[in-house]
């Protein structure tokens, strides 16, 4: 049976501290968190950095620091920064980690494929920000960490693959539960899923109440899931127990574990997505 990929967002743009004691938020706290959750399975990291404050930055050098500090922990995990549009809506801003470089330069980097609406704010993805920020990826070397919240974002990674913009294997990161998209149904994920481009790789995510379930789609029939505070700050679908990143990977390796599956390595992830081998 095939491994299955771990991706954590440890700590997303939007959790604080007030809402969960849980969340990381130095450099050195997720770097611990992210050590802890590679003992546990996880093999791809999917980072924001944080100011100070503990407000979301998109400042190259608090990136730089990030994924050095991680780096230092964990040498081999697949690094993915944020180029998220939530809170950044420039180019420059959303492209700054793009630009690090030697062993601070990410191995990938997300793309949101299309605007769309959360419960409370919109994320604004406009097609030519897109474009640009997939032909930073190509230039630079670093592979896009696809996220599909909807059909159409699934036809959006096919016009980046027809003007040459992205290659494959392409990964993809299919978020389930969102308010505005879709949802954390077997009919929704089979639908996105049936219109994947040829050689993709795609993991499954939910949002908030929904991440255990979809996670188990992505245990059973996909090649991966994501997990992380990012998503959900919850361990119970009603909410009585705060979650610790650490809590969701361990929930997902039991998941494997229960099926019969085994969990792949940064190295072998690193071999089915074509990157640099590390030590």
């Amino acid at each position: 049976m095939e491994a299955l990929i771990i991706n954590l967002a440890p700590t997303g743009l939007i959790p604080t501290r007030a809402e969960t004691p849980h969340l990381p938020l130095s450099a050195e706290e997720v770097a611990a968190d992210c050590a802890r959750c590679c003992s546990a399975g996880a093999s791809m990291l999917h980072l924001h950095a944080r100011a100070a404050d503990g407000s979301p930055s998109c400042e190259r050098e608090l990136f730089g620091e990030l994924v050095a500090q991680v780096r230092q922990r964990v040498p081999d995990a697949v690094i993915v920064t944020t180029t998220s549009g939530r809170r950044a809506p420039e180019v420059e801003q959303r492209a700054a980690s793009l630009m690090l470089e030697g062993e601070q330069k990410p191995d990938m980097a997300s793309l949101t494929l299309a605007s769309l609406n959360f419960s409370a704010e919109a994320s604004i993805s406009a097609p030519a920000t897109v474009l640009r920020l997939a032909a930073i990826m190509k230039e630079r070397g670093i592979r896009p960490e696809l996220e599909v919240f909807d059909l159409g974002m699934v036809n959006y990674a096919k016009v980046l693959i027809d003007k040459g913009l992205i290659e494959p294997p392409f990964y993809f990161n299919i978020l389930l539960g969102n308010v505005a998209s879709a949802q954390a149904s077997l009919l929704h994920l089979g639908t996105l899923v049936a219109d994947l481009p040829p050689h993709s790789i795609w993991s499954v995510a939910g949002i908030g109440r929904h991440q255990a379930f979809a996670n188990a789609l992505g245990v059973v029939a996909g090649h991966g899931v994501r997990t992380g505070l990012e998503d959900n700050l919850w361990l119970d679908d009603a909410r009585t127990t705060l979650a610790t990143n650490l809590q969701l990977v361990e929930r997902v390796a039991a998941q494997a574990a229960a099926y019969g599956r085994p969990l792949a390595s940064p190295g072998q992830v690193r071999t089915r997505l074509g990157l640099e081998t590390r030590p």
